[in-house]
């Protein structure tokens, strides 16, 4: 299999995204890694390391979209940007998935035109995993739509529980919707008519799930639409890192307290890995035809490995067929909903 990787997009790159896909060629010798960018950069870069693998190559991509470039002026007028090629090699068949830390509604946006929605889906979502006290629980969506309907948060249930299943080994994942509140009346329309769908669905649907239960293994997934789901990660992700930096600078003013947080170390190096985003690799863009794994902008080397890792689990384990399949299953209460 080959995985295309935007090499160009990232506040680290291309540095840490070659460095990351060179420490996933040398263990994944029975798959390629294509970079997407410019050549004579991306080759200076590759000659920094000596031996390059053998299942690491270049594919030219003349224009970087910039973090502040409008999505939709992106696509349209940056053609030959890396983000755009490295989609277009999976639209051609010419790689399984795509990973790039790059501007993410240039991605989305980008997938979505080239690679177009499976079967039955009309939006896709982006479903981020956090760490919990027993597990992970996913989230979708966390970005790729902030105006969504009943219908495209039901699929986004649908979808991450397939994705869930597929990549977890949880066979019946339990499915929540993130509200302000547990009782069914709670809610703008957008939640409760939403609610009616997941109720009458197959799905093993929870009930509503408030914020602060997310990370209580309520649900394994919680569905939302996008511009929360980004908020609620976003917030996450700052509040473990100022909590971890808190415990370090009231640790370091003593030296019984240094002394405490050296005795405590073996338990804090694991739980400092759950909370660390590279660990998870990046998240997939759920529902588009084809495989496309979306970093965070900060990716290091070690992120960009893992989702490389994930873009090739995702492949092997045909995640998206298994959605398509899925939506088959659906009874027509869907076909009706607009």
């Amino acid at each position: 299999m080959r995985v295309a990787v935007d090499a160009m997009g990232g506040d680290k790159a291309p540095h840490e995204i070659i460095k990351g896909s060179i420490l996933a060629a040398q263990q994944l010798r029975d798959d390629d890694i294509i970079l997407v960018g410019d050549e004579n950069t991306l080759s200076r870069e590759l000659n920094t390391y000596g031996a390059i693998p053998k299942n690491i190559t270049i594919h030219h991509a003349s224009q970087i979209v910039q973090m502040d470039d409008p999505a939709t002026y992106s696509i349209r007028q940056k053609i030959n940007s890396s983000i755009t090629q490295s989609i277009e090699l999976v639209a051609h068949g010419e790689a399984c998935a795509v990973v790039s830390a790059g501007h993410t509604g240039a991605t989305v946006a980008a997938s979505t035109l080239h690679l177009r929605t499976l079967k039955g889906v009309r939006r896709p979502g982006i479903a981020a995993a956090l760490p919990t006290r027993q597990g992970v629980c996913l989230i979708i969506d966390i970005g790729a739509n902030i105006a969504c309907k009943p219908l495209h948060l039901f699929q986004y249930g649908v979808m991450a529980a397939v994705y869930y299943r597929c990549i977890f080994g949880i066979e019946n994942p339990k499915v929540g919707l993130l509200n302000i509140g547990e009782e069914d009346a709670k809610g703008n329309d957008l939640v409760k008519d939403t609610f009616t769908l997941l109720s009458n669905s197959n799905l093993n649907f929870v009930g509503n799930v408030e914020g602060r239960e997310i990370f209580d293994n309520k649900a394994n997934i919680v569905v939302c639409e996008g511009f929360v789901g980004n908020i609620i990660l976003k917030f996450a992700e700052g509040l473990s890192m100022s909590l971890l930096s808190t415990i370090k600078t009231e640790a370091l003013k003593s030296f019984w307290t240094k002394l405490g947080l050296w005795l405590c170390k073996p338990a804090f190096e694991p739980l400092k890995a759950k909370m660390d985003f590279a660990e998870y690799g990046g998240a997939p863009l759920l529902g588009v035809n084809g495989i496309c794994i979306i970093c965070h902008g900060r990716s290091d080397s070690k992120a960009i490995q893992n989702a490389i890792k994930v873009a090739l689990k995702l492949s092997k384990y045909k995640v998206n067929e298994h959605i398509v399949s899925e939506f088959e299953k659906i009874n027509t209460l869907t076909a009706h909903v607009v």
